[in-house]
């Protein structure tokens, strides 16, 4: 498993990891959470994502207890902050930081994460008090170093600008062969400022694992038949995208690799791309996806995987879903 610098910190992770947003926050057993956790740490993967509302804790839980039995040192962990947590917990204000913050610890049996990230921009928070907020628990210790998701462009440098604040070290957008939104302006943007992404859905959903013919209904044992994990997958259940998909498997088969191994390997030629961040239901597709590190995909390969999508790729910005634009600054700024 090779590893990829994260930003300007020190934190060397593991150019996969494992993350729990659909899976370990409700939508698999405790046994297959347990199962494909320890076929990360086997795998090689040392990086490990959640949120505080994923399951409204229940996934920092799951891996408070399975994590907590390993040492320390041996696996980075980063959780996030701003979505509901109640009626009255939400937001990135500096009371909700230091609070939601606390909460994560505790559920997640450490003094500290390495990494922790606002899930999304709070427009109703001065980008002054949130900053502050989150560099006293850098200051504090019990964040090795911040990041943001799904932020625009405005909204990073606005971050960015405040005086004396900590320097985020990540970036997590969405990211495929798909959806390519962010290569238009957030991947250079953070390039600039030594800020690495690591990206969420880098299968879409799994559509790119090519287990969705069109025209035929999803198998019963995959993400979009069930309940549960199902909703995200709807935007690229679409026929004409799925025949596109469909494409890529011979590209893939004379390249020797599976079409996860492929589509991993192409978010992973990016060098602004610290770690591509997996979802799994069984420890076999941990050691599946983990095969794609190291892979390096020819230019040739690469031009047949954009003629095999044609226009089914998003390359304009978009505003991420559940994301609001614009910034909200402290009087007398």
């Amino acid at each position: 498993m090779n590893r990829r610098r994260l930003g300007d910190s020190q934190l060397e992770i593991s150019e996969i990891s494992l993350g729990s947003w659909l899976t370990y926050s409700g939508g698999v057993g405790r046994e297959q959470t347990e199962a494909c956790t320890e076929a990360a740490l086997d795998a090689g993967i040392n990086f490990f994502d959640t949120s505080n509302v994923y399951g409204t804790g229940a996934a920092e839980e799951a891996w408070g207890e399975i994590l907590s039995r390993h040492p320390r040192e041996s696996y980075a962990l980063a959780t996030k902050v701003y979505f509901p947590m109640s009626a009255t917990d939400r937001g990135l204000s500096a009371e909700q930081i230091r609070k939601q913050l606390d909460a994560s610890l505790a559920r997640l049996r450490t003094d500290y994460v390495d990494l922790y990230q606002c899930h999304r921009f709070d427009t109703g928070t001065p980008i002054e008090e949130t900053m502050e907020a989150l560099t006293e628990a850098v200051e504090s210790g019990k964040a090795r170093c911040i990041g943001f998701s799904e932020w625009t462009p405005e909204q990073i440098r606005a971050g960015l600008a405040v005086p004396g604040a900590a320097t985020f070290a990540s970036s997590q957008p969405q990211y495929n062969m798909i959806w390519r939104a962010p290569e238009a302006e957030v991947f250079e943007l953070c390039r600039e400022n030594d800020i690495s992404q690591i990206v969420w859905s880098p299968l879409a959903q799994g559509v790119l694992t090519g287990k969705y013919p069109p025209g035929q209904p999803p198998p019963a044992d995959s993400r979009a038949a069930n309940d549960e994990m199902g909703g995200p997958i709807g935007p690229y259940m679409r026929d004409d995208l799925l025949q596109a998909v469909q494409r890529l498997r011979p590209i893939a088969d004379e390249a020797g690799l599976t079409m996860v191994q492929l589509a991993l390997a192409w978010i992973l030629r990016r060098p602004e791309v610290a770690s591509a961040i997996i979802g799994a239901t069984r420890p076999e597709q941990v050691h599946s996806n983990v095969e794609a590190s190291g892979v390096e995909l020819s230019q040739d390969v690469l031009d047949a995987i954009d003629e095999a999508l044609g226009d089914m790729t998003v390359t304009e910005p978009v505003l991420a879903n559940l994301a609001e634009s614009g910034v909200k600054h402290r009087e007398g700024r």
